[in-house]
């Protein structure tokens, strides 16, 4: 009688202790501030609530009695206003520096901001010396001018609305592929195939102490990649839709606006295919899907370009999506040129490589939308293109996207899938014994297959209107130029 008494009791104590901790827990869940992001906050998220947010201030300006900070943390392009009392301002609390702000979300009066963060507390995380600092309050730079600093230039509006839409870009791309069953395949980085024929590669060489002999790390030369096709050939065998997305390398010696040494593209390949149809129908599909996901997600961003950077580009952005691309052949393409009252820097007769100008020309003359240009020479093509057989020409079976701004997009065509066609060309050209293993596709289970690849960085080009390439990728690199 006495043990039962006591364990009623010792279940009420526990009870009661068990209650008071749950008190306490949600008394301290209460008073707890909720971390958000700044998207978050200014979505109204957690309105009335004690809240902590963490980011770099973009404005401050004190007065008598309060303080008036703006704050970002990158997962917006509109910053949070923060208003504290005068007792809270510090020296330390300028522009640039990093911060830890506690207080209570509240809806603003003004009609600049949907809400502000009443200040209870103030954190200086990371002191910055606006004096110091290159990039000034209430200044626009320009990308030319913040390009001379690779390693703070994603503190400014621009390149973080830029960083953004990247990643945006990336996640919508990815979806494209997977709505549409493809498989992403990684392929190599590092590889002893030269796939566009031209020898721009950067060799890969070990160093240290280890490697004084000279002897070749992986018993072969080895370079880094310059496009991923030629593994996706592979891969085509047994997956009739695959695509990888990754950096390439090309050891061209120019500072141009349009090229790079390390860049990113989006490679395909379709296997069962005899059609460049098929080609040109998933190169613009995805070039829509892509540019109007990145237009309803980075709805800011895109338009601090298209407002400030690039004003009036909007309108080119539009027609693009709104009318068809139109095709043309190689040869229409000559001719329209040979036609043009413009004065050309490079020929243009038949059989002649079609350089910018000429690109940027003919989307012009088919109305300002990007345009494919199908069948080319085939001595223009690499070795793997499929020849039309179409004396006296002989045109390959090959296709360029062509886009505003830009010039050339996308390029790609069907592959030779004949082996006793494909195995004379690399004969020819004295490749037959280092391209064996890509003979063997056409003698085991080969089927008619092609495929395309996309610079990523001339897409972001072309959407936003930004002239140079080194400002729609994070760390540029280019001859005589690897910062960081």
């Amino acid at each position: 009688m006495l043990q039962s008494a006591a364990k009623v009791l010792s279940f009420a104590s526990a009870t009661s202790v068990s209650r008071g901790i749950a008190a306490g827990i949600r008394h301290y869940c209460k008073n707890t501030p909720t971390k958000l992001r700044v998207s978050q906050a200014l979505s109204g998220a957690e309105l009335g609530s004690n809240i902590k947010v963490q980011g770099w201030v973009r404005s401050v300006r004190a007065q008598k009695a309060n303080v008036f900070l703006h704050v970002n943390d990158g997962s917006s392009l509109q910053s949070l206003q923060v208003i504290a009392s005068s007792e809270l301002n510090d020296p330390l609390l300028t522009f640039g520096s990093a911060v830890e702000v506690t207080g209570i979300l509240k809806k603003s009066p003004h009609q600049k901001q949907p809400v502000e963060l009443d200040a209870k507390q103030i954190n200086v995380v990371g002191e910055c010396n606006p004096v110091d600092f290159p990039f000034k309050i209430k200044e626009r730079h320009g990308l030319e001018y913040i390009r001379q600093f690779p390693h703070l230039r994603c503190r400014t509006n621009a390149f973080s609305s830029l960083l953004r839409i990247r990643s945006e870009a990336t996640a919508a791309i990815h979806s494209y592929f997977k709505d549409n069953g493809f498989v992403e395949i990684n392929t190599p980085i590092i590889t002893s195939n030269d796939c566009e024929g031209a020898g721009e590669l950067f060799q890969v060489e070990p160093s240290g102490p280890d490697h004084a002999d000279g002897e070749n790390f992986f018993s072969v030369p080895a370079y880094l990649t310059v496009s991923g096709q030629l593994h996706l050939e592979v891969v085509s065998g047994a997956f009739s839709k695959a695509y990888t997305f990754g950096p390439t390398f090309r050891a061209e010696n120019s500072q141009s606006r349009r090229h790079l040494a390390e860049f990113y593209m989006v490679e395909a390949e379709i296997s069962f295919t005899q059609s460049l149809e098929d080609l040109t129908k998933v190169m613009e599909d995805m070039f829509r899907f892509a540019t109007e996901h990145v237009l309803a997600h980075c709805v800011e961003d895109v338009d601090l370009f298209h407002k400030h950077v690039t004003p009036g580009h909007r309108d080119t952005v539009d027609a693009m999506l709104k009318n068809s691309f139109p095709v043309i052949t190689y040869r229409e393409a000559i001719d329209i040129l040979r036609r043009s009252s413009e004065r050309f820097a490079f020929p243009t007769d038949w059989g002649c490589d079609l350089k910018t100008e000429h690109e940027k020309y003919l989307v012009k003359h088919c109305g300002n939308i990007p345009v494919f240009v199908t069948d080319y020479p085939y001595d223009l093509k690499p070795f793997y293109a499929r020849d039309n057989q179409d004396h006296p020409e002989r045109t390959a079976a090959a296709v360029d996207l062509l886009v505003p701004g830009v010039g050339e997009l996308c390029g790609g065509s069907l592959r030779e899938e004949r082996l006793n066609l494909l195995s004379a060309r690399l004969e020819e050209a004295g490749l037959e014994d280092v391209y064996s293993w890509y003979l063997d596709l056409r003698r085991f289970g080969s089927v008619p297959h092609g495929g395309f690849g996309l610079g990523f960085e001339r897409y972001l080009q072309c959407i936003l209107g930004v002239d140079n390439i080194k400002d729609v990728i994070p760390f540029p690199r280019f001859s005589h130029s690897c910062l960081l």
